[in-house]
């Protein structure tokens, strides 16, 4: 084989890798026929090398979750300048990408992802007082935010999974206030804690001393003179009967019972 044609074999190698477009893992296609009406619709493509004539093109779009993080600055509902990093989880609906390439293209996030994301966060964020964005509410102002970018997107043909916000920072003052108020909350909590717990110590004691009450009066109405003469009767009878005792009686006490001295074995 001469060098001419080991040339042109060249030539025609490159040429036929050039008329392909290699499409990653995790990532999907649509096909552009510059002469034949442009985006083709109605079919995606997914991994691997696709032929097509040199004039001829795929767009690429990857497909698996992406994050992106935007820096926020906004206002409370008080007017406290915040500044606050959100990020935001979200991936081309892949069913949908030819319709993203005609109404979106390839640039969706700088087009409609990150505007939406910061437009939502404004105005939601824009409701709550410093306080509540610093600590109590931040979950709470991440679902709205998803919520509403879900709504917005879906008609751009991309999905939001999560939208979470973090590293909130507000002004020194604002954060000294709102540290006092959480430990004076917390050192409210404890003394609360501790009343309640001493009420119901007290509230055992009451009810201890009501059992004992009610006991000791059950036992003072049914103690009589004949019941107490019966059981002192027994009690003589079975010291009588005992092999192991000597008794000696003289007289009788007010009872009417025998008078015990001592006994010995």
């Amino acid at each position: 084989m001469n060098k001419r044609n080991i040339l042109i074999l060249a030539l025609l190698g490159t040429l036929l890798v050039g008329c392909g477009t290699n499409i990653p893992s995790g990532h999907h296609g649509v096909k552009y026929l510059r002469f034949r009406g442009g985006t083709v619709m109605g079919k995606v493509h997914g991994e691997g090398f696709k032929w097509h004539f040199p004039w001829n093109s795929y767009f690429v779009y990857k497909t698996q979750t992406d994050e992106r993080r935007e820096d926020l600055h906004i206002l409370s509902a008080d007017g406290a300048s915040i500044e606050m990093e959100a990020s935001i989880w979200f991936r081309p609906i892949v069913e949908k990408l030819d319709s993203l390439q005609v109404t979106v293209g390839p640039n969706y996030y700088a087009v409609v992802v990150g505007p939406a994301l910061r437009g939502e966060a404004r105005s939601i964020v824009g409701r709550y007082k410093p306080d509540e964005i610093y600590s109590t509410k931040r979950e709470i102002i991440s679902s709205e935010i998803l919520e509403m970018i879900r709504v917005v997107l879906e008609k751009k043909f991309v999905d939001v999974e999560n939208v979470i916000i973090r590293n909130v920072v507000l002004p020194p003052k604002i954060t000294e206030a709102i540290n006092e108020k959480l430990a004076a909350d917390q050192e409210q909590q404890r003394m609360e804690f501790i009343l309640l717990r001493e009420e119901r110590e007290a509230e055992r004691k009451r009810i201890e001393a009501r059992g004992i009450a009610d006991f000791q009066k059950i036992v003072t109405q049914g103690l009589t003179d004949k019941l107490l003469l019966w059981k002192g009767i027994e009690a003589t009878e079975k010291l009588a009967q005992s092999p192991n005792t000597k008794v000696v009686v003289i007289g009788s006490s007010e009872s009417g019972l025998p008078l015990i001295l001592g006994g010995e074995k």
